[in-house]
């Protein structure tokens, strides 16, 4: 017997795992990406002759492809079909997205209103589900795509009993009796925007990461619409609800967002001053 070398097991493994798709209109590409509940693979539809995004997983997290398929919004991936192998593991057929994940994203380093901006996409997403009862249970940057054309998707949707990935995992994941709601998701979402700040970011969107991302889920916001509405003031050049202001800062927040009613304002008083003056000479 010839010992098998580990590229050839990898090799053998990868084959045995390949799901069989000849009682479905799909034919397999390849593999384009692995998870901790899942193989995602490329195929080509030969009826429409588009390509689609092939997800295999365990039949018991076939509920995967339902919730998905009840959230139509344009930053969640259609899902088009969904059927049970020979073998007895469950697919899905969803749009083949073209884009880079959120880490790989920020080595471009894009602008931090493209930075929020993205956060921003993936919370509509998100409160959006929250209306439909879904919670994603596993935000990281991996799960999210940025298009080529600016697009964001969140990726991934979680089922009951999806642990998350640690450090975008709120504490109450971790525990398996526990109750987790949509501030599981609000963590994760804070958990993002602290990802994506970079080292200059101002303290107000510091401490707005810091509120979603309470260990407690009562001192968090009580969902993805207030800490969105904490981002718009930001950038409305308002005072959060996450940061508390100094008089001095909030002078300063002032001076700036009225800037041109300020230089008015001088020009008006400079030209009083020196007609003053004049009329005194």
């Amino acid at each position: 017997m010839i010992p098998l070398g580990d590229a050839a097991l990898d090799h053998l493994r990868a084959v045995v795992d390949l799901p069989d798709l000849a009682a479905t209109r799909y034919d397999l590409e390849a593999e384009i990406g692995r998870g901790g509940i899942g193989v995602v693979y490329a195929a080509r539809d030969r009826q429409l002759g588009r390509p689609v995004a092939i997800k295999v997983l365990d039949a018991a997290l076939a509920e995967e492809a339902r919730v998905i398929a009840n959230l139509e919004h344009p930053a969640i991936v259609p899902v088009y079909e969904a059927g049970e192998l020979p073998d007895g593991r469950a697919w899905y057929a969803m749009k083949l997205v073209a884009g880079t994940r959120l880490d790989r994203y920020l080595d471009g380093h894009p602008s931090l209103n493209e930075r929020l901006r993205i956060i921003r996409m993936a919370g509509e997403a998100l409160a959006f589900a929250h209306t439909r009862g879904a919670i994603h249970r596993d935000l990281k940057p991996q799960n999210i795509m940025v298009g080529s054309f600016g697009e964001v998707y969140v990726m991934d949707w979680g089922v009951a009993g999806v642990a998350g990935t640690p450090p975008y995992r709120a504490p109450e994941q971790a525990a398996a009796a526990a109750l987790v709601d949509h501030r599981a998701d609000v963590y994760g979402l804070g958990a993002l925007l602290r990802f994506v700040l970079p080292a200059t970011a101002p303290r107000a969107l510091r401490a707005i990461a810091e509120k979603a991302t309470s260990a407690e889920p009562a001192d968090r916001y009580d969902g993805v619409p207030a800490l969105l509405l904490d981002l718009e003031r930001f950038l409305d050049g308002l005072a959060v609800e996450a940061c508390p202001e100094s008089p001095a800062e909030r002078a300063w927040r002032f001076a700036r967002r009225n800037q041109v009613l300020l230089l008015l304002l001088a020009a008006y008083l400079a030209v009083r001053v020196v007609l003053f003056l004049l009329r005194k000479i």
